[in-house]
C-alpha cells in the first residue's frame, strides 16, 4: 500500500456558496415556465452567456444538467432511454443523457427542467454539438439559431473572423428582441460584461494560487466548485462576488501552508474530464498516493483566463466574439493544447501528467495517444493514460484504473526514492514507507509500493515498461474501459 495520505476536511465557503448558487440556478430553471421567463440553451465551451443575459434569457446548459444527473448516479436510465430511441452506444453520453432527459419527461437533478424557449448552438470545436442541438430543437419545438464560429487557424483570430462572428451576434440580437419583446440595451450588456471580467479575474487568481506548495486546492477535482459559477453564472454580480470569496479563502489556506491533503507528494496536471458517476471514487485513487491536481485543461473548456483574457465592456460584442474564437479549450488545435499543458507542467512545477480519455467523446479524446508519446518521450514528463467515460457508468472499471494508477505512482515513488538514496538522503522519504520499498531502493532494486502488487503491473511500471492494468478484465460493460486502459502508462 502507498504511504497513508488523508484528505483534509478543508471545504469552506467556496464549496458551500458554489453549491447554493448552482441550486438557485436549477431552481430558477424549474420555475421559468410558470413565471414566463424565456430560457435559452447554449453550450459551455466558449459560450456567449453575457449576450443572452442582456437579451433577457435565462441561460440553460444541457451539459451541466447532464453532469449533475451523473454525479447523482441518475444518468444511466436517461442514456438507456436515448439508446432505446435509436442512439448508438458510441454516441456522446452527454447527448444521450440530455435527449433521454426530455424523452423521459424533463426531470433534472431533483427539479423539472423545462424545454428551452430558444436553442443557440455556439458551435465551438465539437461537431457533435450541431446534431445534438438540431435534435433538441426537433424534440422541443424551439427555434434553433446556429452560430458559425471559425476554427482558430493561426495564433490569433483575424479581424475578418471577428467581424463575421459579430455580424451573427447582431442577427441573434434581432431574434432575441422579437422573441422577448424587449429592445436590446448595449449599456446593459456592458454592465454584464464588466461583472464577467471581475469573475474571470478572480478565477484566474485562484488558478495561479495552485503554484504554491502545497496547492491550496485541487485544480482538477475541486475546480468543479469554480467552474459552475464561472461558466453558468458569469455576468452576474453573484458570480463576481463569489470569486472575491474564493480568492480570500484560498489565499488564506496558501498563507497557512495548507492544501487539500495531509501531504502533497505529487503535483499532477490533468487532461480530460472526470468520470462524474464515480467522481469521489476516481479522486480517491489519486488521494491515496498524495497526488494533487495543480492544473487541468478541463477547467478551461468554458474559457482560458489563466493568461490574461478578460471580456471588455468597451467593446462588448467584439470581446464575446474573441472569447468564442480563441480563448477556450475546444476551438484550438491539438498542438495548442500541447503547448497549454506544457506551460502548466513547467509554470506550475508539476511532476506528472494524467490523461483521462473519454470513451464516448471521440473528438476531444482523438490524438491523446500521441499526446502521451509526446510528453513522455519528447519532454520526459511521466504520463499516465487511462480511459472511462464522463457520463456513462458502464465504462468505469475501477479495478483496472486502480491497478494502472498504482503502478504509475509506484514507479514515480521509486524514482524519487532512488534519487534521494543517490543524494545520500533518506531512501524512502517517509517514516512509514511502502513495505519493502526502502530495502529494494537501497539495493537498487524495484520499489513496487506493495508486497503483493497488482499482477505484473508494479513490476512493469517500475521497470519503465507498460502497465497493462489487470490480466482479468471484467466482462461486459467493464471491457471497453479495460481495453482502452491498455493505451499506456509510462513514468519516465
Amino acid at each position: 500500500m502507498p504511504p497513508k495520505v488523508t484528505e483534509r476536511q478543508y471545504q469552506g465557503q467556496v464549496h458551500e456558496q458554489s453549491r447554493r448558487l448552482m441550486a438557485d440556478w436549477t431552481a430558477a430553471l424549474s420555475r421559468a415556465e410558470a413565471e414566463r421567463q424565456p430560457t435559452a440553451a447554449i453550450m459551455i465551451s466558449g459560450n456567449l452567456v453575457e449576450l443572452l443575459r442582456a437579451l433577457g434569457f435565462l441561460p440553460m446548459f444541457p451539459e451541466v444538467i447532464a453532469l449533475q444527473n451523473a454525479i447523482r448516479k441518475k444518468s444511466l436510465p436517461l442514456i438507456l432511454k436515448a439508446e432505446q430511441a435509436g442512439y448508438s452506444a458510441d454516441n456522446c453520453a452527454y447527448v444521450k443523457a440530455d435527449i433521454g432527459l426530455y424523452l423521459d419527461g424533463g426531470m433534472g437533478p431533483g427539479t423539472p427542467i423545462p424545454f428551452p424557449s430558444l436553442i443557440v448552438c455556439n458551435y465551438v470545436g465539437c461537431n457533435v454539438y450541431v446534431k445534438w442541438f438540431e435534435h433538441l430543437a426537433d424534440v422541443s419545438g424551439a427555434p434553433l439559431f446556429m452560430l458559425d464560429v471559425p476554427f482558430l487557424r493561426t495564433d490569433a483570430p483575424t479581424e475578418a473572423d471577428i467581424r463575421y462572428v459579430v455580424q451573427q451576434l447582431e442577427e441573434l440580437i434581432a431574434l432575441g428582441e422579437r422573441m422577448t419583446g424587449r429592445a436590446f440595451d448595449i449599456d446593459r450588456l456592458r454592465e454584464i460584461v464588466e461583472h464577467a471580467a471581475r469573475a474571470e479575474e478572480g478565477y484566474a487568481r485562484c488558478k495561479h494560487l495552485t503554484k504554491r506548495k502545497p496547492a491550496p486546492f485541487d485544480a482538477y477535482f475541486d475546480a468543479i466548485n469554480l467552474m459552475g459559477p464561472i461558466n453558468v453564472l458569469r455576468g452576474t454580480p453573484e458570480a463576481a462576488d463569489f470569486f472575491d470569496v474564493a480568492v480570500a479563502e484560498f489565499e488564506g489556506l496558501a498563507g497557512q501552508g495548507l492544501g487539500p491533503l495531509s501531504e502533497e507528494r505529487f503535483r499532477t496536471v490533468f487532461e480530460g474530464p472526470p468520470p462524474y458517476p464515480y467522481y469521489k471514487n476516481f479522486r480517491n485513487l489519486f488521494t491515496r498516493w498524495g497526488a494533487v491536481g495543480v492544473q487541468s485543461t478541463y477547467s478551461t473548456v468554458g474559457g482560458i483566463w489563466d493568461w490574461g483574457f478578460r471580456h471588455d465592456p468597451r467593446r462588448p460584442l467584439e470581446s464575446v466574439a474573441e472569447h468564442m474564437l480563441r480563448h477556450n479549450l475546444a476551438n484550438r488545435s491539438l498542438l495548442a493544447r500541447y503547448e497549454q499543458i506544457k506551460r502548466y507542467v513547467e509554470e506550475w512545477e508539476a511532476d506528472s501528467l494524467v490523461i483521462h480519455s473519454i470513451k464516448s467523446c471521440r473528438l476531444y479524446s482523438a490524438g491523446q495517444g500521441d499526446m502521451r508519446e509526446y510528453f513522455t518521450r519528447d519532454l520526459g514528463v511521466p504520463t499516465l493514460l487511462v480511459e472511462s467515460d464522463l457520463e456513462d457508468p458502464r465504462y468505469y472499471a475501477e479495478a483496472q484504473l486502480r491497478n494502472r494508477i498504482d503502478a504509475f505512482f509506484e514507479a514515480l515513488d521509486h524514482k524519487k526514492t532512488v534519487r534521494r538514496a543517490a543524494a545520500g538522503g533518506e531512501a524512502s522519504g517517509d517514516e512509514n514507507p511502502p513495505s519493502g520499498a526502502r530495502r529494494r531502493a537501497a539495493a537498487g532494486g524495484e520499489a513496487s509500493g506493495d508486497e503483493n502488487p497488482p499482477s505484473g503491473a508494479g513490476r512493469r511500471a517500475a521497470a519503465g515498461g507498460e502497465a497493462s492494468g489487470d490480466g482479468n478484465p471484467p466482462s461486459g460493460a467493464g471491457r471497453p474501459a479495460a481495453a482502452g486502459g491498455e493505451r499506456g502508462a509510462t513514468a519516465r
